[in-house]
């Protein structure tokens, strides 16, 4: 039998290096206490890191700085959303940023959400929860919210052929019908576009 702490690690890195996650993510492998000591032990060994309290990440290594990267903000808020029992959604303008149609940085990231309005401070970065009701949510994918939101935020008539070919780039060509199967319940002219794009995509 697998020890808990092995069950952990393999949770851990089935998710992929830059998977942030909490206790509560491994409440079916272990009670409280069991968790507890094993992300201990592993954040004392580097496996993992501790971002915030309550919240750790498996940390991506950049080959190019031979160095750990920040925590990836995205990974984080979705973390915090799994622990606390929050739906939440990213703002158009992280949503444009996490598909790579802005080229602006962002000094924070927001998130829409039906939990409390709050601000954490991830090294020098702000993660931001803005309480609002989530009219277009409990998509299947999280690739479905970041596409209706970016579009949201653009606004249909800005948009052409080159943010057209930057979001086939940002989301692989398997994975279009399933948005559009997903985004059904989105705003039409939304959806139409997703629909046009799937198309493209499967064209190629």
């Amino acid at each position: 039998m697998q020890s808990i702490e092995n069950k952990i690690v393999n949770r851990i890195y089935g998710n992929g290096r830059g998977w942030a996650f909490s206790k509560k993510d491994f409440l079916d492998i272990a009670d409280d206490g069991a968790i507890r000591l094993s992300l201990m032990r592993l954040t004392n060994r580097e496996t993992i890191r501790r971002v915030m309290t309550g919240i750790y990440d498996y940390p991506r290594f950049s080959e190019l700085l031979q160095e750990m990267m920040g925590p990836e903000l995205d990974q984080v808020a979705h973390a915090l959303a799994r622990k606390f029992g929050w739906r939440v959604q990213p703002s158009g303008n992280t949503a444009l940023n996490l598909l790579g149609l802005s080229t602006q940085v962002p000094a924070q990231a927001v998130y829409l959400s039906d939990g409390p309005s709050k601000t954490y401070m991830i090294g020098n970065r702000k993660l931001t929860f803005n309480k609002k009701a989530l009219k277009e949510s409990g998509f299947r994918h999280r690739e479905s919210e970041l596409v209706v939101q970016a579009l949201k935020e653009l606004g249909r008539e800005r948009m052409n052929e080159a943010l057209r070919a930057k979001l086939l780039q940002a989301i692989p060509s398997p994975v279009w019908p399933k948005l559009v199967r997903d985004t059904k319940s989105a705003t039409a002219w939304v959806h139409e576009i997703i629909r046009k794009t799937a198309e493209e995509a499967g064209s190629e």
